[in-house]
């Protein structure tokens, strides 16, 4: 009966989070026969592969808002408010095919952004032109998404790193980031602090990013039930941030109900995560 109902939440959660068509596309990564970007021992695939993503990459959506452009570019393009399943199905699919598909399908998948970053452009409410081209902004992306993963890895996955493999997860995610059009990117764990600490001057609170914290944080599209359970992921998600960070977005810290109730509360959601998504053997990174 255990078995059973892990196997019912597992699915409900990876249609999810891979869409309809998610487990056509999980066989076509794993079985497809292929050289691919990352070999079975490389940190990326560790830490791609754990259910400290969840609350990885909430973390991330809060953080690269603070970045006016890339906000306003989310804000005008994405869909977040309308299809934000959607676009966490494509963003899925993409570090999937990337970190565990054959080398033409990852070069296929970065090349299918490239052509949607070319039509994503604009200006700002402030009339500061924008396009998701732009190296330095693809830069701030790339930095955010990587810390952001990075950290929730460190605190919730299930076989953290040692500070070498963290390097080489920053060293990973590079070679990614360069095939997306990003400039020099980070390379190694003290490279990525740096990178983040350059961006700083740049960052702001905008109204389209507090209203994207709201959104993700207490207005989430989700059946009432479960509400609860992605409370637990996006607090962590909160406690994630660099403090910097959770100043400007205005959410205060809390440390007793932080140290005593919310990291428990990561820990045992990511542990429950990783039970029930536990793929069948075959589908099963090596």
């Amino acid at each position: 009966m255990l078995t059973l109902v892990r196997e019912r939440l597992g699915r409900a959660l990876f249609r999810r989070v891979a869409g309809p068509d998610g487990p056509a596309t999980r066989a076509r990564i794993h079985q497809t026969p292929g050289p691919r970007w990352f070999e079975p021992d490389r940190p990326i695939r560790v830490v791609h592969g754990d259910a400290s993503m969840f609350i990885g990459g909430l973390s991330a959506l809060l953080l690269q808002s603070l970045h006016p452009l890339a906000m306003a570019a989310v804000a005008g393009h994405s869909g977040y408010r309308g299809d934000p399943w959607g676009r966490l199905q494509r963003t899925s699919t993409f570090l999937a095919v990337t970190t565990y598909g054959t080398a033409p399908d990852a070069q296929q998948a970065v090349d299918i952004v490239r052509h949607i970053h070319e039509g994503i452009r604009g200006t700002t409410s402030e009339g500061v032109p924008y396009h998701a081209t732009d190296p330095h902004l693809l830069g701030w992306v790339h930095a955010a998404e990587t810390d952001s993963f990075l950290r929730a890895h460190e605190r919730f996955g299930a076989h953290p790193l040692d500070a070498a493999g963290y390097d080489g997860y920053v060293a990973d995610t590079a070679l990614v980031a360069e095939a997306l059009g990003v400039s020099d990117p980070p390379r190694d764990r003290r490279e990525l602090c740096e990178r983040l600490t350059a961006y700083r001057h740049e960052l702001r609170t905008t109204p389209e990013a507090r209203a994207a914290a709201r959104f993700l944080l207490f207005r989430p599209p989700l059946p009432l039930a479960v509400r609860p359970f992605y409370g637990g992921l996006a607090a962590n998600a909160v406690v994630l941030l660099p403090p910097w960070a959770r100043g400007m977005l205005w959410l205060p810290r809390v440390p007793v109900v932080e140290d005593l109730a919310v990291r428990p509360t990561g820990q045992a959601l990511t542990r429950t995560i990783r039970w029930v998504m536990t793929p069948p053997r075959e589908f099963r990174p090596t």
